[in-house]
C-alpha cells in the first residue's frame, strides 16, 4: 500500500509531494489523537490507513480554506 506513494497519479492529484505530505501528516496526527479511521483498519498501521483514505478519496485538501491553488489537469505532469 505504501507503494502507492511512488505513483505520480497520487502525487499529481494534490499538486506535488509537499502538499501530499502535509495532508498525510495532518491526518496521521488526527488519527494518533483518536480520530476514527474512515476505512476499515484490517490490521493496517496508522500510516497505511491514511494512505487508504486518500486512495479512496475519503480525505482531501480543502482547497478553498487552505488558500492553495487547486491543481488542474494542465498543471499535472
Amino acid at each position: 500500500m505504501i507503494d502507492a506513494l511512488n505513483s505520480d497519479e497520487i502525487v499529481n492529484k494534490f499538486g506535488g509531494r509537499f502538499k501530499l505530505t502535509a495532508l498525510i501528516q495532518k491526518r496521521l496526527g488526527e488519527i494518533i489523537d483518536g480520530a476514527r479511521p474512515l476505512v476499515e483498519r484490517e490490521g493496517r498501521s496508522d500510516l497505511e490507513v491514511v494512505i487508504e483514505e486518500i486512495l479512496q478519496d475519503k480525505i482531501t485538501i480543502d482547497w478553498e480554506a487552505s488558500g492553495l491553488e487547486k491543481p488542474t489537469a494542465a498543471k499535472r505532469r
